[in-house]
């Protein structure tokens, strides 16, 4: 629902804040006062054509900010400026978007009717959705078999369907997987580990010799071994070194421990020239594996898994493709049951929604208009995807495609009799806030309450905003605002007010009269009880 509008430098409107409710709102006025700036307003904000002409004269830029409360709570506040010279701006939230992104965030907010370009029930798409929503169309069998044919097309794509092409991959795949399988690498950690080796073997000379060095220094004759032992004899029963003594036994055992691990260490070491040139050409094999093949071994093993079972896959195309080609036929019959069910369904639905529209249309000052429904391209094609809804408005002139009626009066109440339609069969819940303009016009009486009584039902639904000259109208709204123009030191200026008490009375008075006489006055509060 757009709760709050904000326009500044748009046309003849210098300044404007509406403050918008729920229910119907009827924006009246003179002609000529901006009632119709309002809506282009609107347009401006749901992805409408921005045309520097509409920004006020003497201003660098025009601006259009809306608040708009989904049924969750949730806030949107949708803003676009057009500057007098260059391309116009889009804002999300306050954060800069593109205009296709402005229109998707209003596309569930707001619809308009009348002579604009935005009105969701122009499109194809839309009408489709209305007809299905009429005629509760159950798409989800269709949507299933379809996504299944997807999904075996894209299989049978992936498999491979070039002989050619099937035949280098296969040879690339045998080359990869070859040589991998001769690699054997089974431990992701392999290259740390021969690393190491790697080091002890480059310089196990050095190594020994340092070992052999170390162990001397702690148990040859003279060593720490012996050092030690001769001061542990010097207090060795002395009771205020017992402690020390103690220790000083510890050590010695640590000591005779030491010398035999790093004996046992040196020992082991072994100089092995052969040994050392298999674990280089093992390491520069894996550093070749993985510029090939992956960033460390563990990418290494996960290709080559996946390149064995690509293989076999291949390997097997003619079995496998059997089986696709087997599946996607059958998954083809789905889709076909499918669609001529939808397309059935439609086809009986397409005769009472254009029906009921045209019940409404007669009681909204066209008695003469026709309509008709028209589904797929010809009788056979399923699930008729192509949905256009048809509209003759006088007698004796052609059905044409709703986004060729010239008229936006008539346009415009096509659109309120189809909303009437789906909002009583519960398929017109999307749009929460709907804007009307034009839609009485030329006509008046029992037309024109039909029009203000069809707009009132409306708005038990929908957030309902009007243009309107009919005193009618305004007088069945839930809130009026009335829009006027003034001329200031030779300039125009267009504000917008809600009215109530007397002044609505007065207002409406002018609208059945032209001014606020007592018998007009009379009539306007007839109007309002």
């Amino acid at each position: 629902m757009l709760t709050e509008l904000h326009i500044e430098n748009l046309g003849v409107i210098e300044r404007l804040d509406l403050v918008l409710g729920a229910g119907l709102t009827a924006l009246t006025g003179e002609t000529g006062a901006g009632k119709t700036m309002l809506v282009e307003a609107i347009e401006l904000l749901v992805g409408g054509r921005a045309d520097a002409t509409v920004v006020r004269h003497g201003a660098a830029e025009a601006r259009v900010d809306g608040r708009f409360v989904r049924p969750d709570g949730s806030e949107t506040v949708l803003s676009r400026v057009v500057p007098a010279a260059g391309r116009s701006r889009a804002y999300v939230d306050g954060r800069l978007a593109t205009v296709a992104s402005l229109a998707d965030a209003a596309g569930d907010m707001v619809d308009l009717h009348g002579q604009h370009a935005h009105q969701s029930l122009l499109s194809s798409a839309t009408q489709r959705a209305a007809l299905d929503d009429f005629g509760a169309v159950d798409l989800a069998p269709l949507r299933t078999a379809r996504g299944r044919l997807t999904e075996i097309d894209a299989a049978l794509a992936a498999l491979g369907g070039d002989e050619r092409a099937r035949a280098r991959e296969i040879d690339l795949l045998r080359f990869q997987v070859g040589e991998l399988d001769a690699a054997d690498v089974v431990d992701a950690e392999e290259d740390q580990r021969l690393d190491a080796e790697e080091s002890v073997l480059a310089d196990a000379v050095a190594h020994r010799e340092s070992g052999a060095r170390a162990h001397d220094a702690l148990s040859s004759d003279g060593g720490a071994r012996d050092a030690i032992g001769a001061a542990l004899a010097a207090i060795d029963g002395r009771r205020p070194f017992a402690e020390i003594a103690t220790r000083l036994h510890e050590v010695v055992t640590e000591l005779d421990d030491l010398a035999a691990t790093l004996r046992d260490i040196t020992d082991g070491i072994d100089e092995s020239p052969e040994r050392l040139d298999e674990v280089r050409t093992r390491r520069q094999l894996l550093v070749d594996l993985r510029r090939k093949y992956g960033d460390d071994l563990a990418a290494v093993m996960r290709f080559h898994a996946e390149a064995e079972d690509r293989l076999s896959e291949l390997e097997s195309y003619e079995v496998r493709a059997a089986e696709l080609d087997d599946e996607r036929r059958r998954a083809l019959d789905n889709e076909r049951v499918a669609a001529v069910a939808v397309g059935t369904r439609r086809r009986a639905a397409a005769g009472p929604l254009a029906d009921a529209v045209e019940q409404h249309l007669h009681a909204l000052a066209m008695p003469n208009a026709a309509i008709a429904i028209e589904v797929g391209e010809h009788a056979d094609d399923h699930p008729g995807d192509r949905v256009q809804f048809l509209l003759a408005a006088n007698p004796g002139a052609p059905l044409l495609p709703l986004t060729r009626v010239a008229s936006g009066g008539e346009l415009a109440r096509a659109m309120l009799a189809l909303r009437l339609v789906l909002s009583n069969t519960g398929g017109d819940a999307a749009v929460s806030t709907l804007v009307f303009d034009e839609v009485d016009a030329g006509i008046g009486g029992a037309a024109a309450h039909a029009v203000a009584t069809a707009l009132a039902d409306l708005s038990r639904h929908h957030q309902v905003l009007v243009v309107t000259h009919l005193a009618q109208v305004a007088a069945a709204a839930d809130a009026q605002v009335s829009v006027t123009k003034s001329i200031v030191d030779g300039g125009t200026f267009a504000s917008a007010r809600s009215l109530d008490g007397d002044e609505r009375v007065e207002e409406i008075a002018r609208m059945l009269a032209g001014s606020a006489s007592a018998t007009a006055l009379e009539h306007a509060r007839e109007l309002l009880r």
